[in-house]
């Protein structure tokens, strides 16, 4: 059985899809150098709890990905933004290879290419209506108080003043 066939992954024509100058890109930035140390051992996929609920989710093929040069492969998909951000891949990397580092840069690449997760424009919906991932409620303010802990704020106009002074106002939009 091949490695697509096991992951239920459509089987890619990696000639075609080589993207010289995304990899260059990587490569040459701050990440590279961990990029670069990668020998493919497998460690960070082992013991990557994202995988356990995932098969698809294969941190040592997103840096075959990358070395590949499959940008819009890599970019559009849900590989870069599964990732929890927990270091697991970077604790236990024999060659420490930094890539919680590496998918930062990814999700950056993909939000600056026009796609965004749409999980990541939820959020801006909820920060630009809410100033925070959730609303708060009175309910949840008076358990603060009770708590002794002081309530929170829930007027928008200074982050609507640092949205726009930021110029992303439109862009949360």
């Amino acid at each position: 059985m091949s490695t697509s066939q096991k992951t239920n992954l459509p089987p890619v024509n990696v000639a075609a899809a080589c993207d010289k100058e995304f990899t260059k890109k990587l490569l040459d930035s701050p990440v590279g150098e961990f990029i670069r140390r990668c020998f493919a051992c497998g460690t960070c996929t082992a013991g990557c709890p994202i995988r356990e609920v995932d098969a698809r989710y294969n941190p040592r093929r997103i840096v075959r990905m990358i070395l590949y040069g499959m940008k819009d492969e890599l970019l559009r998909s849900d590989f870069v933004w599964l990732c929890a951000n927990c270091y697991t891949c970077q604790e236990r990397c024999p060659q420490g290879v930094c890539l919680t580092d590496v998918m930062r840069v990814l999700r950056n690449m993909a939000v600056a290419e026009g796609a965004p997760h749409p999980s990541l424009k939820l959020q801006a919906k909820a920060l630009c209506t809410h100033g925070r991932m959730y609303e708060i409620e009175d309910f949840d303010n008076k358990k603060r108080v009770k708590a002794g802990m002081a309530e929170l704020n829930t007027d928008l106009a200074d982050l609507k003043t640092l949205l726009q002074k930021e110029g992303l106002d439109d862009k949360l939009k």
